[in-house]
């Protein structure tokens, strides 16, 4: 089973910048082939964000987070980040990184909380 670890959540204005990363370890890494990156807010369901391969960098985003965060990844330090611009308070939640194997999201982090305030 691969460990997922999030990291770098924290307070910050409306319109300003966060990156979150997520490192992964685990002698089964190699079996997963996507990250992804989710979100839930207070009441609400989890939500999908982005993931990306860890291949060939093929990356793809929810329609709330288009054109605002950008997911990428670094091979060698078995690490995905996920760059989050012009943050709004509404992206306020628990961001979770995931590792997908078989096309089933079954590896979960702890999650980090951000906060946007207005």
């Amino acid at each position: 089973q691969v460990q997922l670890v999030e990291s770098g959540g924290g307070l910050v204005q409306a319109g300003g910048s966060l990156r979150l990363s997520c490192a992964a370890s685990g002698r089964t890494f190699s079996n997963y082939d996507r990250v992804g990156w989710f979100r839930q807010a207070p009441g609400k369901e989890r939500e999908f964000v982005a993931s990306i391969t860890w291949s060939g960098g093929s990356t793809n985003y929810g329609d709330s987070v288009k054109g605002r965060f950008a997911v990428s990844r670094d091979n060698a330090k078995n690490t995905a980040y996920l760059q989050m611009n012009s943050l709004k308070p509404e992206d306020t939640a628990v961001y979770y990184c995931a590792a997908r194997r078989q096309f089933l999201w079954n590896a979960w982090g702890q999650g980090t909380r951000v906060t946007v305030s207005s």
